[in-house]
């Protein structure tokens, strides 16, 4: 791929992401050059997630080699927020199409990306298993509320590592 062509499909994936911030419901109807199809661009949007996501979390492991009493599960789990917060659309346009069959083998990476980084599963675990836990993972990571500051947890577990 020439730097043109990347030029070319980063300018067609953010005019997919525009046009998702204005219509979401239609934002895949008509996919710019040079994608050839829908499915094309998905896969696009899929990869440009993953690499965010991947980077923010080879931060956030790094940092927790650094801090003794770090939690890989909260590293992960911020980083993940933390790329959802930066790619609003990107998120919510690849989680309308969450079911599509084009996306499944690419989720199941990400799921067991986050599922071993996070320290749930080793890399040596069977693929499908690994992916499971990762799936459940993520949709703790979404359900639950970020904790506050002001709550009692957090200044807690704020202190924790101060002993």
């Amino acid at each position: 791929m020439s730097w043109n062509d990347f030029r070319r499909r980063q300018q067609a994936i953010q005019t997919v992401l525009d046009d998702a911030s204005r219509n979401p419901s239609e934002a895949l109807t008509q996919v710019p050059a040079p994608f050839l199809d829908a499915t094309d661009a998905l896969r696009a949007l899929q990869y440009k997630w993953t690499q965010q996501l991947t980077g923010r979390i080879g931060v956030a492991l790094a940092e927790t080699d650094d801090a003794p009493h770090a939690d890989r599960v909260q590293a992960v789990t911020a980083a993940w927020r933390r790329t959802a917060e930066a790619n609003p659309v990107l998120r919510d346009l690849l989680d309308r199409h969450e079911s599509d069959p084009v996306l499944r083998s690419d989720m199941a990476r990400e799921h067991r990306l986050l599922a071993v980084a996070a320290g749930l599963a080793e890399h040596t675990e069977p693929a499908d298993d690994a992916a499971r836990v990762g799936r459940a993972f993520r949709q703790l990571v979404r359900i639950t509320p970020e904790p506050s500051p002001q709550c009692i947890g957090g200044r807690l577990r704020k202190l924790i590592p101060s002993f």
